[in-house]
């Protein structure tokens, strides 16, 4: 049987998707309530700066979720949200403290451009979306925001009151944790565990027990503030993602996913509140991303290792190659960005290209013969959507695919018209699968990375052609030598199995 999903027919595969689920530490399949129809939810970001790569690699982690999905025949409803109130700044507790990060922005230097908080959320949310579409990332069919669901959260905080899971103060509403006996169960945070752990610091006395968590703050000099039954005030943190995770897919979900920091507390207190007001379980399935490192450190302003797409185009990355590199390693794992990745990976986005370009020249040229690729890149597709479906694999994936590329070049003079539509085929099935061959968004010139240094092709082509006659010569220190003098230049040489090639290196 054929579903149809984002107006694309897709066939139903025998393949089982396999995805490690955090509440059971196991990895099992991915089971949906509806046959063949998945329903996920994966929190988005607080919009109150541009959105680093390390945040982009969580999104990217749903973005193969999905494509996955799609490759063995699953329609997918995605939701993704826009927290743009109430995160506040200590946001490692249940119960944050600190400061909204969208008011701390606004009192920024890079705040001072915006006239009041809206319109830098505005701002950012608009530059979050940019950056979505230049790393090739599937567009949600909802992407909530926060503020547009004040009076689900509003509901919801009275219901909870109204069941005996929730309690008001002088300072706010909070969740009675008490009153939800499962408490914990994703984080091992349990409600004894955090009576030793909390912290002496941000203690409230009008809580009844410090790991209660807050679904309102009353506070009527917010800048962001909401008048209902509790006074003037704004919602916590937590609230957003269960009332618009709800609404949009439902009491239950099949997948909900975010960064390994939302585990606790954001998504226990999730778990907490959405099972309180239903009574039924919130998701069948939970995965969540580890961080990235950049150069072997964590990645902070205060190392000048921080990353954000559009920063690495002004350096001259290609937005492909940089979702190459933040998919190199499997989601499960931390992950080390470096020069040397995102150099590798620049090289091979462009064996994409070319082997795009190629079966394009092989499909005009019309050269009659048998197809000689069909078989081998059928094969190699098919071990790549093993890897995937295979709890994410994207190391193997990745692999396999880069094999076609291979199959692709070597046949690059003599491609029949049948073997170019193989190519095409595979090509297109590999960008659906992992998005790195070509982008699926309408970019403008400011959208891609900016025209890389003027060069001079012709010295460059001229001296890997003496390169090649030195090795032939077993003349190997000249051989370097031509190597290094370009590598000085900004020039990196990859031999590769149909010959050498050379890209503009980017350095982080």
């Amino acid at each position: 049987m054929d579903l149809a999903a984002n107006g694309k027919l897709f066939a139903m595969s025998e393949r089982t998707f396999r995805l490690y689920d955090t509440m059971s530490r196991q990895v099992k399949p991915l089971e949906t309530i509806e046959p063949g129809h998945l329903r996920f939810y994966s929190c988005g970001p607080t919009v109150y700066s541009y959105a680093h790569i390390g945040n982009f690699r969580t999104f990217l982690t749903a973005d193969l979720v999905i494509r996955t999905a799609e490759a063995v025949g699953m329609r997918v409803t995605y939701v993704s949200n826009i927290t743009d109130v109430g995160h506040l700044t200590q946001d490692d507790v249940a119960d944050a403290g600190g400061e909204d990060k969208m008011a701390r922005a606004l009192s920024s230097k890079e705040g001072e451009q915006f006239n009041n908080v809206w319109e830098l959320a505005e701002y950012y949310e608009d530059a979050f979306i940019e950056d979505w579409a230049r790393l090739n990332l599937r567009e949600p069919e909802v992407r909530p925001r926060a503020t547009q669901h004040m009076r689900e959260q509003i509901v919801a905080a009275e219901q909870l009151i109204h069941q005996g899971n929730a309690y008001e103060t002088p300072s706010g509403v909070y969740f009675n944790v008490e009153s939800f006996p499962s408490y914990g169960k994703l984080s091992g945070n349990t409600q004894d565990n955090l009576r030793k752990a909390v912290r002496e610091v941000v203690l409230d006395d009008n809580k009844r027990e410090q790991a209660d968590f807050a679904l309102w703050k009353k506070d009527d000099k917010h800048l962001m503030q909401w008048y209902s039954p509790f006074g003037w005030g704004f919602p916590g943190w937590h609230l957003e993602c269960s009332v618009m995770a709800r609404k949009y897919l439902g009491d239950t979900l099949d997948l909900h996913a975010g960064g390994e920091d939302l585990i606790f507390p954001h998504h226990e207190c999730e778990i907490a509140q959405s099972e309180a007001l239903t009574g039924k379980t919130f998701s069948n399935h939970w995965i969540h991303t580890r961080f990235l490192q950049v150069n072997g450190e964590k990645m902070s302003k205060s190392a000048g290792n921080f990353y954000t797409v559009r920063a690495l185009l002004e350096k001259g990355a290609d937005p492909l190659a940089i979702r190459y590199a933040l998919i190199s390693g499997v989601y499960t794992k931390p992950l080390n960005f470096t020069d040397q990745s995102l150099s590798d990976a620049m090289g091979n986005i462009d064996r994409f290209k070319r082997s795009d370009a190629t079966v394009a020249a092989g499909l005009g040229a019309g050269k009659s013969g048998d197809d000689a690729l069909g078989a081998l890149l059928e094969d190699l597709y098919d071990q790549a959507l093993d890897a995937m479906t295979n709890d994410l694999n994207t190391s193997i994936a990745l692999a396999k695919a880069l094999e076609g590329t291979r199959v692709i070049l070597r046949e690059a003079d003599a491609m029949s018209k049948a073997s170019a539509e193989s190519g095409k085929k595979y090509l297109d099935r590999i960008n659906a699968l992992l998005g790195i061959v070509r982008h699926e968004h309408e970019l403008t010139c400011k959208d891609v990375a900016p025209a890389a240094p003027k060069v001079d092709e012709s010295k460059i082509d001229k001296l890997i052609t003496d390169r090649n006659e030195a090795k032939k010569t077993k003349n190997f220190a000249l051989a370097d030598q031509i190597r290094k003098d370009l590598d000085a230049e900004g020039i990196e040489l990859r031999d590769t199995p149909e010959g050498t090639v050379w890209v503009v290196k980017t350095a982080l």
